[in-house]
C-alpha cells in the first residue's frame, strides 16, 4: 500500500491504530478456513466517526476494504482476498452501550463477544438466546453479518429473530439508521432485514439494538438413545409435531459417538447409532416435566433404545461437552475435514442423511454428521487427506453432490456459516440466474465501487 495511504490513517487515527507490519498482516491473514490472504494494513476504528472517515478515503481511492470481528467463521468471509484493509472491530468498539430492562433490549457495538452479552443479561434476569458454537469468543457483529445459529435455535430462533435496529456505514461513507427499538415497525423498506447476513458487502455495522427475553427459571438436560440415524431423524421432526418444544435438539452420529470416545475417552452408550442431545426448559417445573414427557413418549415411539434425563447440571454439562466436542473429534478420520451446515425441511432429514452417507460410500470417504437437528441444520464433513490433492479434489466433488441434493429437497447451502469464499462458487446450485442478479443489483446500489469485502458471496469482482 502507498505509504501515503498509510500516512492518512496515522493521522486519523494515531500510529497506535493503524499497522502494516508483518506480524499483524499474518494475524488477520485467515479465519477458521485456515486460508490466507494478506492485507496490507489492520486498521482499529475507535468509534462510527473513524468508521465513515476511513470508508470515504477508501471509495475515493478505490481501496478495498474487509470488517472483522474475531475472525471466526467458516467460510472465509473475513478475508482480505484482495488486500486493502483490515477494518478490525474488536479493539474499541466493544461496548455494551446499554442494557434496557424496561423494553428489554440491549444496544452494543459490533465487537461485543457473544458470551458477554448473555452474561450480562443473565445478570439482571434477562435472556439472549442465540448461542453459536463459537460463542465465547464470536463477536455480536460477525454474528449478525452472518445471521448465526446455535444449539438454542430450535426454539428460540437464530440472530436475525432478535436484531431490531442497526447503525451501519454506507461504503460512501453515510451512517443510516435501520429498524427501530419498538415491537412493531413497518414503516418503509426492511433494510436491517438486507444487512443481516450480507457477510459486510453492503455497509460496515456499528451498533446493534438487541431483543432480550426474560430468563427461564427452570432448565433441564436429556438424551435420546437410537439404534439408527434414520430412526433418530423420524424422531425429531414427530416428536416436534406431537407437541415438544425443546430448547435444543442436537445430533450425534454412530461416527461421531465413535470418534469421541476413541479421541477424547467421553462416556457415550456402547451400542448407539445416533444420540438426540439437549435441553427443555419453562418457568415452572411442571411445564419442564411435560416436555420432557413428550420427548419420551415420541422417541420411544419411533425406535429409542433409552432415554435419558440429566440428574443435575453437572450430567447435563457431560451431556454438552459430548455435543460441544463433535467437530475436533472427528480429525481421526481425516487430516482435513470438509465441513458444510447444509440445512433441509425436518421431514426430510432422514431421506437426506442417507442419500449423504451414500455419496461418502460412493467416493469412499467418512462423513461424519451432526448438527441442530431440531431445527434440520446438519453438519455434514467430508473427510479427507488434506496432504493428497486428487482426494482432495474429489472431496470437493461430493460436496457439490451434497449442495445439489439438499437444494433438491427444497434445502439450502448454508444455514448458519454463510457463503463467503468456500462457498461461493456454489451459489449457481441454490438460485437462478435472475435471483443472482438482483443480489448483484443489490450490492452496486449500497456499493457502486465494490470497495467493500469484495470477492464474497458470488457477487462481482
Amino acid at each position: 500500500m502507498d505509504a501515503k495511504h498509510i500516512l492518512f490513517f496515522e493521522e486519523l487515527l494515531g500510529k497506535e491504530n493503524v499497522y502494516s507490519d508483518k506480524a499483524h498482516l499474518i494475524a488477520y491473514s485467515y479465519d477458521a478456513t485456515r486460508t490466507r490472504f494478506e492485507p496490507d494494513a489492520v486498521l482499529f476504528p475507535r468509534n462510527e466517526e473513524d468508521i465513515s472517515r476511513i470508508l470515504v478515503y477508501c471509495n475515493a481511492h478505490h481501496i478495498s476494504i474487509t470488517p472483522r470481528g474475531a475472525g471466526s467463521g467458516f467460510t472465509g468471509g473475513a478475508l482480505p482476498v484482495q488486500g486493502g484493509i483490515i477494518l478490525a472491530l474488536e479493539k474499541h468498539m466493544n461496548k455494551i452501550l446499554e442494557i434496557d430492562m424496561e423494553n428489554m433490549v440491549a444496544v452494543v457495538q459490533p465487537g461485543v463477544i457473544n458470551m458477554d452479552l448473555q452474561k450480562a443479561a443473565e445478570a439482571v434476569g434477562l435472556f439472549y438466546p442465540p448461542d453459536p458454537a463459537s460463542e465465547s469468543y464470536s463477536t455480536l457483529g460477525g454474528n449478525v453479518s452472518e445471521n448465526a445459529g446455535g444449539m438454542r435455535a430450535a426454539k428460540y430462533g437464530i440472530t436475525k429473530d432478535y436484531v431490531m435496529a442497526l447503525r451501519a456505514v454506507r461504503p460512501n461513507g453515510d451512517i443510516i439508521r435501520a429498524g427501530k427499538r419498538t415491537i412493531k415497525d413497518v414503516a418503509g423498506y426492511n433494510i436491517a432485514g438486507i444487512l443481516i447476513a450480507s457477510e459486510g458487502t453492503l455497509a460496515v455495522l456499528s451498533e446493534i439494538t438487541l431483543k432480550l427475553l426474560p430468563k427461564p427459571k427452570f432448565t433441564k438436560g436429556y438424551m435420546g438413545i437410537f439404534p439408527s440415524v434414520e430412526d433418530a431423524m423420524n424422531a425429531v421432526f414427530k416428536s416436534l409435531a406431537a407437541g415438544a418444544n425443546p430448547v435444543a435438539m442436537e445430533f450425534l452420529d454412530s461416527l461421531v459417538v465413535a470418534a469421541l470416545k476413541k479421541k477424547l475417552g467421553v462416556v457415550l452408550p456402547e451400542d448407539a447409532g445416533a444420540l438426540l442431545i439437549g435441553d427443555v426448559d419453562g418457568n415452572v417445573s411442571e411445564e419442564v416435566e411435560f416436555q420432557l414427557k413428550i420427548l419420551e413418549e415420541s422417541f420411544r415411539a419411533n425406535g429409542a433404545q433409552d432415554f435419558v434425563i440429566a440428574a443435575d447440571a453437572a450430567q447435563r454439562d457431560k451431556l454438552w461437552y459430548a455435543r460441544r466436542n463433535a467437530s475436533p473429534s472427528i480429525t481421526i478420520y481425516g487430516s482435513k475435514k470438509l465441513n458444510e451446515d447444509i440445512s433441509v425441511p425436518r421431514s426430510k432429514l432422514p431421506e437426506a442423511l442417507s442419500r449423504i452417507y451414500a455419496i461418502g460410500e460412493k467416493y469412499g470417504f467418512k462423513v461424519p454428521c451432526f448438527g441442530h437437528a431440531g431445527d434440520g441444520n446438519i453438519h455434514v464433513n467430508v473427510m479427507v487427506d488434506g496432504s493428497n490433492p486428487k482426494e482432495l479434489e474429489q472431496g470437493h466433488h461430493a460436496i457439490e453432490e451434497i449442495f445439489e441434493l439438499v437444494v433438491e429437497m427444497g434445502g439450502t447451502l448454508s444455514g448458519e456459516h454463510g457463503i463467503g469464499t468456500s462457498k461461493a462458487p456454489f451459489m449457481s446450485i441454490a438460485f437462478n440466474p435472475l435471483e443472482l442478479q438482483l443480489f448483484k443489483d443489490i450490492k452496486k446500489a449500497f456499493d457502486p465501487n465494490n470497495i467493500l469485502n469484495p470477492g464474497k458471496m458470488g457477487l462481482p469482482e
